[in-house]
């Protein structure tokens, strides 16, 4: 079971429109559910946010962190670490 803490749900509650046409959360509460449901993943740097995707087996060889960061599915929290949810 994944633990996603105020400002990761606050994030996913903000931005969920850059992956999801529509809202799919209106409480912490739905996004942590859903979160848990997608498992998402939080991730500590943009190196993380890279091998996590390497381990899922897409290529990113060749991207800069810009590139990495404007994946859709990874959400910049604002501390420094980053929400990763396959929708």
């Amino acid at each position: 079971m994944h633990e996603y803490d105020d400002k990761v749900l606050n994030c996913f509650l903000k931005k969920q429109r850059q992956l999801f046409p529509e809202d799919v959360a209106k409480t912490r509460e739905e996004a942590e559910a859903f979160l848990e449901d997608c498992m998402a993943v939080v991730v500590d740097s943009v190196q993380e946010v890279r091998e996590y995707f390497e381990e899922e087996g897409i290529d990113l060889e060749g991207a800069g962190e810009e590139d990495i960061l404007n994946v859709e599915e990874v959400f910049d929290i604002g501390d420094g670490r980053y929400l990763i949810v396959e929708g």
